[in-house]
């Protein structure tokens, strides 16, 4: 069987680890130092992809939709995102760490069908939270995938999203039925429990990692503004 080659290495802002981009064959994986197993893995993506499909499934015949995905990882949120929304839509990926947009630039480009050529995305290098609060106009969905989960693994600051004050900035920065959506790793009934007392409306879906198969994770979908989620 043929060995990982290891592609790239990058290290995370204040002392977040370091990524390791590895390739097999047509497999690719991105790991976490001092975390066991994949970050990411190329062949293991239906969650990322539930996420936009979830986070976007009203905007499907909306005109000039705007949309936020937080972190670019192997491509597959962004590239779900454009496959719901109409050629008239503009979405912005938020993408802390430079050496992940160029893997997507590069050898990962194509896993995802190369979403950052689409006409429709635009890029912010930095941080989400900074993004957030310096943005004076509202999105019609934001999509977070910047960490493992609420808890803030990979970056220490990405706990502030989470936080109430995080997530006030989240809700005010979403249109009047604007739809909030949030990967993580494992279900966090407290967290829920946030969301509602930030005002949202919200539940929690259970998403297979690959279909019918594979790792279960969570979908935080919060709804502003309308009694239920869709």
């Amino acid at each position: 069987m043929n060995q990982w080659a290891v592609l790239g290495t990058a290290d995370i802002p204040n002392n977040g680890g370091q990524l390791k981009l590895s390739q097999r064959g047509q497999d690719f994986t991105i790991r976490l130092s001092g975390i066991r197993g994949d970050l990411m893995n190329s062949r293991e993506h239906g969650s990322e992809e539930a996420l936009a499909e979830l986070g976007c499934a009203r905007l499907c015949a909306v005109d000039r939709a705007r949309v936020l995905v937080g972190g670019l990882g192997m491509g597959f949120t962004l590239a779900a995102a454009l496959k719901s929304l109409l050629p008239s839509a503009q979405v912005i990926v938020a993408e802390l760490i430079p050496a992940v947009i160029e893997w997507n630039r590069g050898p990962l480009g194509e896993c995802a069908g190369q979403p950052l050529q689409d006409e429709r995305t635009r890029l912010y290098i930095g941080d989400v939270a900074q993004l957030l609060t310096q943005n004076s106009q509202s999105f019609d969905a934001i999509l977070l995938d910047v960490d493992n989960g609420p808890e803030g693994l990979t970056h220490s600051e990405n706990s502030w999203l989470y936080s109430v004050d995080g997530l006030s900035a989240l809700y005010r920065s979403l249109g009047p039925e604007g739809t909030l959506a949030i990967w993580s790793a494992g279900s966090d009934p407290l967290f829920l429990i946030r969301l509602k007392k930030s005002g949202f409306h919200a539940v929690a879906r259970t998403v297979r990692a690959r279909p019918k198969k594979g790792s279960r994770h969570t979908i935080f979908l919060a709804q502003k503004g309308r009694a239920m989620v869709s």
